[in-house]
């Protein structure tokens, strides 16, 4: 058996995060030679999972065929938060507004991939791997941004969860899912872990290099744990899941965390039925979770320093079902927050709601050239290296 084999059948496991395989890839990308986000940029980015209705989140108060193909789940014009003559917020997103009107929101319209699948799980992947919707890979974008650094440590990308999501696996790096920086830094306290990390074998090369990875284990959970009680947030946070995850992506930022990608998701928006109350409770959830945290990293001097990506994994469809809900669609609408963005605007137009195909709407905008556009302008890294081709960045400065 090789070390690769052996290490992928070896995996240690804490609180749900495959750690072993991550840390000893971290030892295989030392030698690429390239760095993390230049200035100390920084991508946050929200996964709204479910399948997220972008019409009726940017709404097309103006279009007469919205509101004849949704007659009960149109939000009112009169509800609307307007952000232009022809779009707005849901009114739910008040802070999301605000963030708007103070010049920090960029509005991406009509965004997807050819030949789109509406299979959560698939969709979901594609958009994770920056893959073709007939190409199927086992590295997400951000775990190959990931490969291309020379620090070589897995806490350059954390995901706020106890499982890592396929965009921070990376060939020879994948990033590090820590839900509680306290638990993971005490279970790697424990003698078993201990005793493994300070052995060091070296006759036979993979069990040297797995008790060298272990040491490596517990000596990153130490500096995250460590780190992250340098500095708590005075901001007080919504008490549900993403406010509690955004809270803690702020206290690390601000505490000096050596990372570039935060990673966080919020479940429940696949609304088949019933979905006005439900959808409302997310986005007012997303929108005051944002806006805290917006709050928070300007009061501390670094909202130009973060840029919070949102998206979802698909659209719904023009027309509501006959549940009170809405079908999987394919575009959808993406936010870009913060990171020094010189104004608020709606970047492109509208959805075209008379031209649809079987009932959907039509992409203009890839998903893979707002990939792109980060990469490139942003995080400042080859964009055709870790996306396998050039996609026409955004004009977003």
């Amino acid at each position: 058996m090789n070390r690769r084999d052996f290490i992928r059948q070896s995996a240690f496991t804490t609180a749900g995060t495959m750690l072993i395989p991550q840390f000893l890839k971290a030892y295989e990308a030392q030698a690429m030679g390239q760095t993390m986000a230049p200035s100390g940029k920084i991508l946050v980015v929200v996964q709204l999972s479910g399948g997220n209705d972008g019409l009726n989140t940017v709404v097309p108060f103006r279009n007469d065929i919205y509101y004849r193909e949704r007659p009960t789940l149109a939000i009112k014009p009169e509800n609307v938060l307007k952000l232009n003559d022809e779009i707005g917020l849901h009114p739910a997103m008040t802070p999301l507004k605000a963030l708007y009107d103070d010049g920090l929101v960029t509005v991406i319209n009509n965004v997807g991939y050819p030949n789109p699948d509406r299979s959560h799980f698939r969709s979901m992947d594609i958009w994770q791997t920056g893959s073709d919707s007939d190409q199927y890979l086992q590295t997400g974008w951000l775990g190959r941004y990931l490969d291309k650094t020379d620090t070589a440590r897995p806490y350059n990308a954390l995901e706020v969860d106890d499982t890592l999501s396929l965009a921070l696996k990376g060939e020879r790096l994948n990033g590090l899912a820590v839900l509680d920086p306290k638990k993971l830094y005490n279970q790697t306290r424990s003698g078993l872990v201990r005793n493994l990390s300070q052995q060091h074998d070296h006759d036979h090369e993979t069990v040297g290099y797995l008790y060298k990875t272990l040491a490596e284990t517990v000596s990153s959970a130490e500096y995250v744990f460590d780190k992250a009680t340098v500095r708590s947030t005075t901001v007080t946070y919504p008490a549900h899941e993403l406010g509690n995850r955004l809270k803690t992506v702020s206290q690390l930022i601000q505490s000096g965390v050596a990372t570039s990608i935060y990673y966080v998701s919020i479940s429940g928006f696949d609304t088949h039925i019933n979905q006005p109350g439900q959808q409302e409770r997310l986005l007012k959830q997303y929108a005051e979770a944002v806006g805290v945290f917006m709050a928070d990293l300007k009061a501390a001097g670094r909202q130009n320093d973060v840029m919070l990506m949102t998206f979802s994994e698909f659209g719904r469809r023009v027309k509501q079902n006959a549940s009170k809900g809405t079908d999987h669609g394919t575009a959808s609408n993406v936010f870009l927050i913060g990171g020094g963005l010189p104004s608020q605007r709606v970047l492109n137009e509208a959805p075209n709601l008379s031209d649809l195909t079987e009932g959907d709407l039509k992409y203009t905008v890839d998903f893979r050239q707002i990939y792109a556009t980060l990469l490139r302008h942003y995080l400042g890294t080859d964009d055709v290296a870790i996306l396998g081709r050039r996609f026409d960045a955004l004009k977003l400065v």
